[in-house]
């Protein structure tokens, strides 16, 4: 089954992303001020607020350690909240090009670790 499969290396491949993510806000706090002018520019552009930019402004506003521990979360909210990250600008282009390689159908192996470089 192709699709499953597909669906669980993309899961798989916005849990690596968010993963360094996470390590990049702890080793810099200041980092996260991107994610929230991210949903400020989401919040003034869309009129109401959609169900995803509450839950990250919830998210956000919990202390550095709450936060990056839900980026690593495996639950099934953090990943449905990945899908609409405000982390997008905190990783390089070469970053998340080692990730999409990792992660591509003909190298991506489940329960390996990508080779980030």
């Amino acid at each position: 089954m192709q699709t499953g499969s597909d669906h669980s290396r993309l899961d798989e491949r916005s849990l690596a992303m968010h993963l360094l993510v996470a390590e990049k806000l702890r080793a810099n706090p200041a980092l996260l001020e991107r994610a929230l002018q991210t949903l400020r520019r989401w919040r003034e552009s869309g009129g109401s607020p959609a169900p995803a930019l509450a839950e990250w402004e919830h998210v956000l506003s919990r202390p550095i350690d709450q936060v990056t521990a839900f980026l690593s979360e495996r639950s099934e909210r953090a990943g449905r909240l990945r899908q609409s990250s405000p982390f997008a600008g905190i990783l390089t282009e070469a970053e998340r090009q080692a990730i999409y390689e990792s992660y591509s159908a003909r190298t991506y192996h489940p329960g390996r670790q990508p080779d980030l470089g």
